[in-house]
C-alpha cells in the first residue's frame, strides 16, 4: 500500500496505567514525512482495569490468555467509543496493546489486546503486535518509537520520553541509538498512591520532601545503569530491584518520592550529557507525563547544561500513540519500522501483524 497520504488511529497503553491514548493522525509523504494530529484523547481506565493490569504479571498462563481476550474486547469498545465521538475515516488502526511480560533476555514479550478480534469488532484493518518479531530476532523489542523520532522529530538533538519508564533516542555515527534510562512514573505513582494521590502533580510532593543520601546512593549504584545499550526495562525489574530498596528504608513516603525524583533527574541528566558535545544546538524534546513534573524537569536541568524543550500538550501526551500510528503506516508500505541499532536485533525489519476485519 504505497500512497502519499494516510490517516491512522494510533492506540497506546503505557505502564503508568493512566488510560488508553488514542491519536487520529494524518501523514503526508513528500521529500520527507510530515504529520498532523487531528483528534486525540486519553480514555482513563476504570479502577477494576487498573487493578487487573497492575496484577497481571503474576497470573498463570491460562489466566493471562483469558485476560488477553477480555482486554481485546475492552480495547475495541474503547476505540469504538472514541470513533463515535470523532467520526473518522481511517486507513487502519495501529495498536501497541498493553505490555504484561517483557523479558527479552528469555525471548519473551507479551502485549495483550493484539488479537484478531480487535479488527472484527472495530470493523477496520488493524496493525498490531509490533514487538514480538524483534525479540525473535534477538532484540530487546524496545524502544520502538525511535523510528518516529528519526523521521518526524529529527530537528532535535535527542528525544526524551518520560512515561512509566524514561527512554532516550538520538543519532550517533549515522545510526539511531535508543534505550531505556530508568523507571520513572511507574515508581513515583506507586509511592504517591500510598498518600492517596494518583500522581505527584507538578512534583510538589517531591519538592516538599528531603532527599535521603544513602537511599539515593543505593539507587544510583544499580547495575543496570552501567550496562551498555541496547537495553530495556520492565515491571519485573522494578519489582525485583527497586521496590525492595525502597521498602528497606525507614523514612517518610514524601522523602522517598523526593529521593526517587532526584534519582531520576540524575540518571536522565547523565544520559543526556553523554552526547552533549556532539551537537551544536543541544535541544532535547521532552514528552510523556513526566514532562509536566516541574520539579523533575528543574532538577534534571540542574544536572545538565542542555536545553530541555517542553512542546505543546498534544505532543507531550500523544507522541507515542502518534508514532505507533506512523509505525502502522510504515508497515502498510512494507518499509522498515524497527531499527536494529536501537533494539540489538540481527537486522532492521518491518514489524506488525495485520488483521483484516
Amino acid at each position: 500500500m504505497h500512497s502519499t497520504s494516510y490517516t491512522l488511529l494510533g492506540v497506546m497503553s503505557g505502564t503508568s496505567l493512566d488510560g488508553v491514548d488514542l491519536a487520529y493522525v494524518r501523514f503526508e509523504k513528500e521529500e520527507s514525512w510530515s504529520y498532523e494530529l487531528l483528534d486525540c484523547e486519553t480514555i482513563e481506565y476504570e479502577d477494576d482495569w487498573v487493578m487487573r493490569l497492575r496484577d497481571a504479571v503474576d497470573l498463570s498462563a491460562e489466566a493471562l490468555k483469558l485476560l488477553d481476550v477480555d482486554y481485546t474486547a475492552y480495547l475495541a469498545k474503547t476505540i469504538n467509543t472514541f470513533r463515535r465521538r470523532n467520526p473518522l475515516k481511517i486507513d487502519a488502526i495501529a495498536s501497541h496493546g498493553h505490555t504484561i511480560l517483557h523479558r527479552p533476555d528469555q525471548g519473551i514479550t507479551y502485549q495483550i489486546g493484539n488479537r484478531p478480534e480487535l479488527a472484527k469488532i472495530c470493523e477496520t484493518l488493524v496493525v498490531c503486535d509490533f514487538r514480538v518479531e524483534d525479540v525473535a530476532l534477538g532484540g530487546q523489542g524496545a524502544p520502538l518509537v525511535p523510528i518516529g523520532d528519526q523521521l518526524l522529530f529529527g530537528d532535535f538533538a535527542a528525544c526524551l520520553n518520560i512515561g512509566g519508564f524514561a527512554n532516550i533516542s538520538f543519532e550517533q555515527n549515522d545510526k539511531r541509538i535508543a534505550y531505556d534510562i530508568c523507571p520513572t512514573n511507574i515508581v513515583l505513582n506507586h509511592l504517591t498512591r500510598a498518600l492517596g494521590f494518583d500522581f505527584d502533580k507538578d512534583g510538589a510532593i517531591a519538592a516538599s520532601g528531603t532527599v535521603d543520601d544513602l537511599l539515593l546512593k543505593k539507587l544510583n549504584e544499580l547495575a543496570f545503569y552501567n550496562e551498555s545499550f541496547p537495553k530495556s526495562l520492565g515491571l519485573e525489574w522494578v519489582k525485583r530491584e527497586i521496590f525492595p530498596i525502597l521498602n528497606q528504608v525507614e523514612t517518610t513516603i514524601e522523602n522517598k518520592i523526593a529521593t526517587f525524583t532526584e534519582h531520576i533527574a540524575i540518571q536522565l541528566a547523565a544520559n543526556i550529557n553523554l552526547f552533549a558535545s556532539d551537537y551544536g544546538e543541544n535541544r532535547v524534546l521532552v514528552t510523556g507525563g513526566g514532562a509536566y513534573n516541574k520539579h523533575l524537569i528543574e532538577r534534571t536541568q540542574h544536572w545538565s547544561p542542555i536545553t530541555l524543550e517542553i512542546p505543546d500538550a498534544k505532543t507531550i501526551e500523544f507522541k507515542e500513540a502518534l508514532i505507533f500510528a506512523f509505525m502502522g503506516v510504515l508497515r502498510l508500505r512494507n518499509s522498515i519500522n524497527v531499527l536494529n541499532s536501537v533494539t540489538g536485533a540481527s537486522k532492521n525489519h518491518c514489524a506488525g501483524i495485520l488483521y483484516s476485519p
